[in-house]
């Protein structure tokens, strides 16, 4: 119970009117429920003949309360049978047993109808609050995750919560207000039988406690299991082509069949367990009801003169109104458990720290009319958590404004995470990295990334449309603006010849466009942007010649006045380059232009020749 409460501080604070009007209403259908069954005494006492008759008339006062509206009732009650029968006053309390009981249904459904924004509102809140999380965290945290689980923290752990945990919401709120006002009625009819009932329902309650024990844990694994599921189906979608290349089918089914067998298994344990629940609480239910009877019905065969008849059977029916939502508690301890392992999952990614902070005194960013757009490297260091060795050893480069600065080397030398280290998409281990003089530590976390538009190897478009794709990230982008960065970017003439223009849809990741296409799309989103730094990380290596013609036009037309960092593999298009350096095993091994490099008859030259430029 400890762990519903923690998760209603957490999420259900916002929704703290909708809870109190649904205590409140759920208050009066307590109350009604056991008001409406006090109409079952007069009735049972007409039936049975237990009516004591020769009631008089009291006036109320308040000491008197209670004893005279009793007392009143039975007084015109015998009216009515004086004046038009037994028959007549049988049928005027059974309307008024029915009033009361459509009266109650209709403050039952308030009750529920208050509930339910606050149930959809905290699984909204969750869902925004998990991606929201994800957008802030840095790309470090994905590279330790696989995407398929994460996804499944999302779909599957999420709804999990919405199943057992929010569903539990309604049985937390609802049955305790029910039990506390049935027993408060019970201990008013026989205190001597209430005190018997007090001490039967919590062993009763700790028995149920015993099963439910494993079923987080259970959970939790359950979980995993589908999250290790989810993360198989995306990475073969994903690489189907070299599933079927490397004829790798069969394994990958196999893989597939084994982790589907565990969660088959933990499934079979886990649902079983819950199963449990119902029958063992019929049982048990059953169980403290014979006990009461057996109770009950001996203190009225002792003639004790706290209970007869007809009060003990308002008493059972009291009693019985205690046994379904004493199920369904114990359920929600069943359920609850279940719900709280995939809501562990979901704080993993919401506890998780995001060491990209903003500083305390931010330091304000130039203006665009004295952006002088300096960039130096000063003795960087940087390794990942995993790496024995340093990715990126002791590097200085001091890029002048308006340069364009080529870093060069084989695959694995660091190019990319050096060039990652300058948006603080990682943070140095050692030295420093200035943007106008300034530690990129000490600007804000967002102004420092709108000085730097990024084109990368692999252009990451959304299935949506081409200008929403050009305008992404500029929010008060017109069409014009998108066209004219279209054209620089030698783009507009593709996207005219599609259907609706700029309003074509791409597909997913751009998957109806040509990879030179797809770039050149990247490129416009970049010029619209006009960042002062710009970005380039192999954005023409994986495109043919023509494409590759294309894309590098548009390029010089982005470089143009500005600060830019280019790596590459194909050293033909670093050739006008006004640094180029040259990376090998994290550190810079040689510097210089193209024609000074190629008089040294090093490293550079022999990647020249290889690639016969």
């Amino acid at each position: 119970m400890k762990d519903i409460f923690l998760f209603l501080r957490r999420f259900a604070a916002p929704y703290k009117l909708y809870v109190s009007l649904s205590a409140i209403f759920n208050f009066l259908t307590a109350f009604l429920t056991i008001f409406s069954f006090a109409f079952i005494i007069p009735i049972l006492q007409m039936l049975f003949g237990l009516s004591k008759g020769h009631y008089t008339y009291i006036e109320p006062t308040f000491d008197n309360l209670k004893d005279s509206l009793i007392n009143n009732f039975y007084y015109y009650n015998d009216r009515i049978i004086a004046l038009h029968g037994p028959s007549v006053a049988l049928a005027f309390l059974t309307a008024v047993f029915i009033g009361m009981t459509l009266l109650k249904t209709t403050i039952y459904y308030l009750g529920d109808y208050f509930l339910i924004p606050m149930k959809n509102g905290v699984i909204r809140d969750i869902r925004n609050q998990l991606y929201n999380k994800i957008l802030s965290l840095p790309i470090g945290f994905f590279t330790n995750e696989r995407k398929g689980d994460i996804m499944s923290r999302f779909s599957n752990d999420v709804a999990e919560i919405e199943v057992s945990v929010t569903a539990s919401l309604f049985s937390i709120i609802k049955f305790p207000i029910m039990i506390i006002v049935c027993l408060a009625a019970m201990l008013i009819v026989s205190w001597q039988l209430t005190i018997f009932v007090f001490i039967m329902i919590p062993l009763i309650g700790g028995l149920m406690g015993l099963i439910g024990k494993k079923l987080k844990t259970t959970s939790k694994a359950a979980q995993e299991a589908l999250g290790q599921i989810n993360s198989t189906i995306e990475e073969t979608i994903g690489g189907l082509r070299v599933v079927k290349a490397f004829d790798a089918e069969r394994q990958m089914s196999q893989r597939f069949s084994r982790e589907t067998n565990l969660f088959f298994r933990i499934g079979n344990a886990l649902n079983r367990r819950i199963s449990l629940a119902h029958p063992l609480s019929e049982l048990l239910g059953t169980i403290a009801i014979g006990a009461v009877l057996w109770f009950g019905g001996t203190l009225i065969i002792n003639g004790s003169s706290s209970i007869d008849a007809a009060n003990f059977i308002f008493y059972l029916a009291a009693f019985y109104s205690i046994i379904n939502p004493a199920k369904e508690l114990a359920k929600t301890h069943y359920t609850l458990k279940k719900g709280m392992g995939a809501l562990e999952r979901v704080d993993a990614v919401l506890d998780a720290e995001n060491p990209i902070t903003d500083p305390t005194d931010p330091v304000a960013p130039a203006t665009a009319e004295n952006h002088k757009s300096a960039i130096r490297f000063k003795d960087v260091q940087f390794s990942y958590e995993s790496s024995e060795r340093p990715v990126i050893d002791h590097v200085d480069i001091n890029v002048k404004p308006g340069q364009t600065v080529a870093i060069v080397g084989q695959s694995g030398s660091g190019k990319s995470t050096l060039v990652d280290l300058l948006p603080r998409f990682w943070d140095v281990d050692g030295g420093a990295i200035e943007v106008d003089g300034h530690n990129v530590r000490d600007y804000r976390v967002a102004d420092l990334r709108a000085m730097m538009g990024n084109v990368n190897q692999e252009a990451i478009l959304f299935n949506d449309t081409f200008f929403n794709n050009i305008a992404f990230g500029a929010e008060n982008a017109t069409r014009e603006d998108v066209e004219r960065a279209a054209r620089i970017a030698n783009a507009h003439d593709f996207i005219m010849e599609t259907p609706d223009g700029y309003d074509t849809l791409v597909g997913d990741r751009g998957c109806r466009l040509s990879g030179g296409q797809r770039q050149r799309i990247s490129i416009a989103r970049a010029i619209l942007k006009n960042p002062p730094i710009l970005i380039l990380d192999e954005a023409t290596s994986a495109l043919d010649t023509e494409s590759e013609r294309l894309v590098q036009e548009a390029l010089e037309h982005l470089m143009k006045n500005r600060t830019t960092i280019v790596i590459a593999h194909r050293l033909s298009t670093v050739v006008n380059a006004d640094l180029i350096c040259v990376m090998q095993d994290g550190k810079i091994v040689e510097r210089g232009t193209h024609s000074q490099l190629m008089e040294c008859d090093g490293v550079y030259r022999r990647l020249v020749e290889m690639q016969q430029v």
